[in-house]
C-alpha cells in the first residue's frame, strides 16, 4: 500500500479525534459539509465517521488514479489543520490569567 494513502488514513483518524475533542468542548464544527452531516445525522459521532470514511474513500481513489500528488497535497493540508487542532486544544485548555 502506497505511504501516502496511509499516512492520509492517519490524518483523518487524528482529525476525528480532534473533531471530537472540540465537539465535547462545545465548539461548532468549522467545515460547512461536516457540520451539516452532524446536525442531520441522530448521532453525530456516526456522522462524522461516515465522513471519515468518505474520505478515506477519496484517498483510495486518487491512490488507484496514481493521483500521488494531490494526496501528498491533501496530507499537508491535513497535516496542519491537525496540528492547528491540537494547538487550539492546548491553547484552550491553559489556565487563564
Amino acid at each position: 500500500m502506497n505511504q501516502q494513502l496511509v499516512q492520509f488514513s492517519y490524518l483523518q483518524i487524528l482529525d476525528f479525534l480532534t473533531t471530537i475533542a472540540f465537539l465535547l468542548r462545545g465548539v461548532q464544527e468549522a467545515n460547512p459539509l461536516v457540520r451539516l452531516a452532524l446536525y442531520t445525522s441522530p448521532n453525530p459521532i456516526g456522522a462524522l465517521l461516515a465522513v471519515k470514511v468518505l474520505a478515506i474513500g477519496l484517498g483510495l481513489f486518487c491512490w488507484l488514479r496514481g493521483r500521488d500528488r494531490l494526496l501528498m497535497r491533501m496530507n499537508v493540508m491535513f497535516a496542519v489543520l491537525v496540528a492547528w487542532n491540537l494547538v487550539a486544544l492546548i491553547a484552550a485548555s491553559l489556565p487563564h490569567a
